[in-house]
């Protein structure tokens, strides 16, 4: 074996990560689809000839269905691969919007790395404009399946495969530049990684990238595992809709059993989640031994870590997979569902599981997880321009995390990382209404010692007849709170009428009439808090006040703070005030819109610590 020096190592790293952000540069600078260019809805990834992820500033699909349907052997420079099958993804691809391109890269005539891109794509068919139709029950109503194809032979694109798929567009012209874009870019990393391996040998990168994937392993198992007591941990949460069936709890659980002295520490075991949905809220998770859900879960270990800013630094590869053991429920579950099921609203259930495992995670160690977070749905518009033009205005807004033991969460973040939501002056200039607010959304955050991050307030005046579209959870359910923090504000649509009436929207709707004048007004969710709010500094309650993310009445009601008519809190009020008030022993507080569901019950039997 080569051993990897230290020095080169940091070369090696360095240079990984620097061919990731060129690759998802290049795709947004020449995407043309406002998904990818301008709300960065994609993401990029190295892995090695093993088919291990080697960077970890983001997620990304997998290379194993490539390999699978492609040996390694019959790859030629200049070829591209592509998918978007989700069943055949090996569970890396979760909805047929999401496009996957790969590029094998290339040293003295033998493959030695990959190059993949994927991203969510405005529309690749299917029942409705967008390709997720809200109440589809089979996936061949989300749109067009393309199993591992090559798409580029040789450097010559399969002109043939090309035509079907933006013939199956609404948007062709856009599916085709980014298609463009995604397989430039990737082949651009291609030759930058080659320059690598040629540069210092194979045998002495190839021995960096195995120093990478242990370091980040070592690192994991001593500095963030080990803070977890052993045992068995257990808790669940759930989806409120499928489009299909009347709302009702569905749910994901998480069986968490900590070993420290075996192989594998972490054991997941997700037995107890919920028979697969008639809806599209399924995530097909149970393929190579879950390696995509392991990556994906993984970045929730890292707020273990001492600081912060230990936590930054902290990268999620190919590392965390030896760690980490899935248990999966025989097939027909939310995350074993079968073919062909369909999934386009899949992240009802994966973001879910972020909070899942954050649940446990605090019963185990006492708290010291965030609260949770839902910062991703999918809002729009379409219908035809003053030109008789269909368009299609999508974007994916972001919302508020949940409050951490040291710190408040963050406003209107996204679990994309780099996305955004639209700029306002692109979308008044290309489609036919006027964003008359965007802002933060004043008491959504969670109350708590330290307060939820703020979900988006998004006014649309409508200056054509449109159709209003939304894929979202957590419009009855809230963003829990967590160690007597409170809940977040859920996810509202409403749609107010020029005389000021309104009325509001399901998470869950494909084509709701919208009249010219009439006002689309999208709130986010608010992240859960975290610790009593009644513990909170009165001077920080002032300020959220006087920067207008927390109510004069919100400081009272929740908070318990009494202001001064100069803004300011009056301590003495605010401490006899307080001591009136009943205290927070709810270790989670799942919100009101929990006992709709559950019938009338405020807590799940999972929720109560030993």
């Amino acid at each position: 074996m080569t051993v990897a020096d230290p020095v080169l190592i940091e070369i090696v790293e360095g240079t990984l990560a620097s061919v990731e952000k060129e690759v998802e540069t290049a795709i947004a600078r020449t995407a043309r689809s406002p998904m990818i260019r301008d709300a960065h809805d994609f993401r990029a990834g190295i892995h090695d000839a093993r088919l291990r992820k080697l960077t970890g500033r983001s997620y990304s699909a997998l290379v194993q269905p490539i390999v699978r349907d492609f040996p390694i052997g019959t790859m030629r420079p200049g070829d591209v691969f592509f998918h978007n099958d989700v069943y055949l993804s090996e569970g890396g691809i979760g909805h047929l919007p999401d496009l996957c391109v790969t590029v094998p890269v290339f040293h003295e005539g033998e493959v030695v790395a990959f190059v993949q891109a994927f991203g969510h794509h405005d529309d690749i068919g299917g029942a409705v404009p967008g390709s997720m139709p809200s109440d589809a029950r089979s996936v061949f109503e989300e749109g067009l399946m393309v199993p591992p194809i090559r798409l580029w032979d040789q450097g010559v694109p399969n002109q043939a495969a090309l035509r079907i798929m933006t013939r199956n567009s609404r948007m062709p012209d856009s599916l085709a530049g980014d298609l463009d874009a995604e397989c430039s870019a990737c082949l651009m990393g291609a030759r930058r990684l080659t320059e690598l391996f040629d540069r210092y040998g194979r045998a002495a990168v190839e021995a960096c990238f195995d120093a990478i994937i242990g370091k980040t392993t070592e690192t994991f198992r001593r500095e963030l595992l080990a803070k977890i007591p052993e045992g068995v941990h257990v808790w669940e949460d759930y989806a409120e809709h499928d489009g299909v069936d009347e709302p009702r709890l569905h749910a994901q659980r998480i069986t968490l059993t900590v070993d420290h002295n075996a192989p594998e520490p972490l054991t997941i075991d997700f037995t107890g989640t919920s028979p697969q949905a008639k809806g599209p809220i399924n995530h097909a998770g149970d393929y190579a031994d879950g390696v995509f859900l392991k990556k994906w879960l993984a970045p929730i270990l890292r707020n273990l870590a001492d600081t912060p800013e230990r936590m930054a630094e902290l990268d999620v590869n190919e590392g965390v997979v030896p760690l980490i053991k899935m248990i999966f429920p025989e097939k027909g579950t939310l995350l074993t569902p079968i073919f062909p099921a369909p999934t386009n609203a899949r992240t009802f259930v994966i973001l879910r599981l972020l909070g899942v495992l954050a649940g446990a995670l605090a019963k185990a160690t006492g708290g010291r997880m965030p609260a949770d977070q839902e910062t991703i749905r999918y809002t729009g518009v379409h219908g035809t321009d003053a030109d008789g033009v269909p368009y299609l205005m999508r974007e994916v807004l972001g919302g508020g995390s949940g409050g951490r033991w040291y710190a408040d969460g963050e406003d209107t973040i996204h679990v994309v990382p780099d996305s955004r939501n639209i700029p306002v002056e692109f979308a008044e200039s290309r489609w036919p209404f006027r964003v008359e607010r965007l802002g933060l959304a004043q008491d959504s955050g969670g109350p708590g010692l330290f307060r939820g991050g703020l979900g988006y307030d998004k006014h649309l005046r409508m200056l054509r007849d449109a159709s209003f579209m939304s894929i979202a959870d957590r419009s009855i359910l809230s963003c829990w709170g967590v160690n007597g923090g409170h809940a977040g504000r859920p996810f509202l649509v409403e749609i107010i009428g020029e005389d000021g009436t309104a009325r509001a929207m399901e998470g869950l709707v494909d084509a709701e009439p919208v009249r010219a004048g009439e006002i689309v007004r999208v709130r986010t969710t608010g992240g859960g808090g975290w610790g009593s709010p009644l513990d909170r500094d009165p001077d920080l309650v002032a300020a959220d006040v006087r920067d207008g993310k927390v109510s004069a009445r919100g400081a009272s009601e929740d908070y318990g703070v009494v202001l001064n008519p100069d803004g300011t809190a009056d301590h003495a009020a605010t401490r006899r005030f307080r001591a009136g008030l009943p205290e927070d022993t709810a270790f989670f507080d799942r919100g009101p819109g929990f006992p709709t569901l559950s019938g009338g019950r405020t807590e799940a039997d999972v929720d109560i610590l030993p």
